[in-house]
């Protein structure tokens, strides 16, 4: 059977997230050992025992859901008995970096010390209050281009995440995104719903955050991934070091073009997807951009037994 796994991104973690995969399984505990010794202090600590406020601060929040989507991975792969070789690997955001993490293209150390100085680039990269991002249900792409293109007035108004055809969720200035949320009030019956973000992500504010990752890229040392890995920038396939650097440098400030990864996923013939780390958000979203499609959410122990259940009869069949 063809499968894809994929990754979430920030929004995902929650207090206590991966500690019963931790307990269970020493595979996944030696995951957290390692992002702890690699930060210098005790990421785990605050994963498991943290207050929600201090595990929403971006810089945090970034390792933390990429340590324990690593951990669950090396969980299954215990449970299991054997690697894990999915077809391809497709991240949301910050789950782009787990999956190159996953797939062999950086170390632990470096995925994570990468992804939390990501996370303080982001967080400073605009002044708190200065940007904004809604989330559109119920409009296309076209139509939301268009709104933001005449919301922009001088500033940045962008889509920024393509979650499903009729989820799409715009960043830039504050006033911008204001009104462009007015003109779909005005034109329009789909929901708006205001996000609770400490920056505009993936718009043209964040072109600066991209220059100083793209100079991070440098002094780390790149693999080739063992698997395909969909890039959220284009929704193509990347496999090669340079097009693996070009596409996270990209990302940073382009639209997250999660709809068209997974119809990308679909062109090549997947008939699973298992999403690990933390909450079943991408799950919800390829359920809705491909009918019939029951992806398996892992993000305890519990699911992680049906996942590998699941994985040793699709192997069997």
């Amino acid at each position: 059977m063809k499968y894809a796994i994929i990754f979430p991104g920030q929004g995902a973690q929650r207090p206590g997230m991966g500690k019963d995969v931790c307990e269970r399984y020493i595979s996944a505990k030696r995951i957290f050992d390692e992002a702890d010794e690699a930060l210098g202090f005790s990421l785990s600590d605050i994963i498991f025992n943290g207050t929600p406020e201090k595990l929403a601060l971006t810089e945090i929040t970034q390792p933390a859901i990429l340590t324990v989507s690593i951990a669950i991975f090396r969980a299954l792969e215990q449970e299991l008995g054997t690697a894990v070789e999915p077809a391809c690997m497709a991240g949301h955001s910050l789950g782009e970096y787990t999956a190159l993490v996953a797939s062999g293209a950086l170390s632990l150390a470096d995925g994570v010390r990468l992804v939390h100085k990501r996370g303080r680039l982001m967080q400073d990269a605009v002044p708190l209050g200065m940007g904004s991002m809604a989330a559109i249900i119920g409009m296309e792409l076209p139509d939301v281009s268009a709104i933001c293109a005449e919301a922009a007035c001088g500033e940045v108004c962008q889509a920024a995440n393509v979650n499903s055809p009729t989820q799409i969720v715009i960043s830039g200035h504050a006033g911008a995104v204001m009104r462009a949320v007015q003109l779909i009030e005005q034109k329009y019956t789909a929901k708006v719903v205001p996000l609770r973000v400490s920056a505009p992500f993936h718009c043209d504010l964040m072109r600066p955050v991209g220059d100083q990752l793209r100079n991070a890229f440098r002094a780390l040392e790149w693999h080739e991934p063992k698997f395909p890995i969909i890039a959220n920038a284009t929704a193509r396939e990347v496999q090669k070091i340079p097009a693996v650097r070009d596409a996270l440098y990209t990302q940073t400030f382009s639209p997250v073009m999660w709809s068209q990864s997974v119809l990308e996923m679909e062109k090549r013939g997947m008939e699973g997807y298992i999403e690990l780390g933390p909450g079943s958000v991408l799950s919800g979203l390829v359920r809705k951009i491909c009918k019939g499609k029951r992806p398996c959410a892992v993000s305890n122990s519990e699911e992680l037994t049906a996942a590998a259940d699941y994985l040793r009869g699709a192997k069997n069949d």
